[in-house]
């Protein structure tokens, strides 16, 4: 069904590990978004052929048409969708997203992103750089407004080196290291270890048989950095983990002066036991980047996505898979 007349907006979404969040903006309105954002509380599923396009519709759907209601909005210019995991399990969204979009909402313009990507916009905007988002996990993501660069991102078996689980696990490495009388210990790690999860002994139990290990892993990353000002050792894993990210971000910055750097993410309310190593890290292996503090969240970059998709000005490189784009 395609709307005439009336109020127009554009709608923004952001699909991540704690659920769908969605926001109706109307561009010129202060850029800004009108009520919401509404929020589902449930992540969509990820099946046998990836993100699960109907468990997203059957979210968003109801979500969308309240937004419409509230704002007084009849026409949707364009959609904006930043998903956890659409680099590599998107195939579903980007072929059944832009006809259902458009058969349910009439929406002829949709932009499919990797959060990475939403994150960076929200970040930084349409400027050339680099963005680190940490939370449980890590991934950078860097353009030159030519084409996208991601470095790690690659979860807590592989890497995200840096990142929530990476600290904690590496804040537990040091407690069971104590326990034992190995080298490389902290007697204090050891202590707030045992105070979180009980006898050391019992730890692997707790941890192994668990679906959520990095966030269980990353649930311990707080203790790491209450203890940096008077423990070397936890003091020397954020030091590790601020080298890892800055590495990450060396590897996706474009090489230019203009080039700004920020972080993004709930990891870096850890504050400065991971900020000021993390400031050094990267002026050190970044000198000609500007470090800037992030402009909004990813559901603010998403809006952002929208409104120059509907005003046909998005600057932001096009790609198959960090940023998808279908216009009528």
């Amino acid at each position: 069904m395609t709307h005439t007349g009336g109020h127009t907006g554009v709608l923004a979404v952001d699909s991540g590990g704690s659920g769908l969040r969605a926001v109706l903006a109307v561009p010129g309105d202060h850029e800004g978004a009108r009520p919401g954002p509404l929020a589902s509380g449930e992540p969509v599923r990820t099946g046998p052929r990836g993100i699960d396009a109907g468990h997203l519709l059957e979210q968003l759907l109801p979500m969308a048409r309240q937004l419409m209601t509230e704002c007084g909005v009849d026409t949707l210019r364009a959609v904006a969708v930043g998903a956890a995991g659409l680099a590599t399990l998107g195939d579903e969204l980007r072929a059944a997203l832009p006809s259902a979009l458009e058969r349910e909402l009439g929406v002829r313009r949709l932009a499919l992103a990797a959060d990475a990507v939403t994150a960076y916009t929200g970040a930084l905007g349409p400027r050339p750089g680099a963005v680190l988002a940490a939370g449980t996990g890590m991934i950078a993501v860097g353009t030159d407004l030519v084409s996208w660069r991601r470095a790690d991102g690659w979860g807590h078996l592989l890497g995200d080196c840096g990142g929530g689980a990476w600290i904690g696990r590496a804040g537990l490495e040091a407690a069971v290291r104590a326990f034992d009388g190995r080298p490389g210990g902290s007697s204090a790690l050891l202590a707030r270890a045992e105070e979180m999860f009980g006898p050391m002994p019992t730890l692997p139990g707790k941890l192994y048989p668990r679906t959520d290990r990095p966030a269980v892993l990353a649930s311990f990353a707080p203790e790491v950095a209450a203890c940096a000002a008077s423990d070397p050792v936890a003091s020397g894993v954020l030091r590790t983990a601020a080298r890892y990210m800055a590495e990450s971000a060396a590897a996706v910055c474009p090489d230019t002066d203009e080039a700004l750097i920020a972080c993004t993410g709930g990891l870096f309310k850890m504050g400065d036991p991971l900020l000021v190593p993390l400031r050094e890290e990267l002026a050190e292996q970044l000198p000609h980047a500007r470090l800037v503090p992030p402009a909004g969240d990813p559901l603010h970059g998403a809006v952002l996505i929208a409104i120059d998709l509907a005003g046909d000005r998005l600057a932001l490189p096009r790609d198959e898979r960090m940023l998808y784009v279908v216009t009528e």
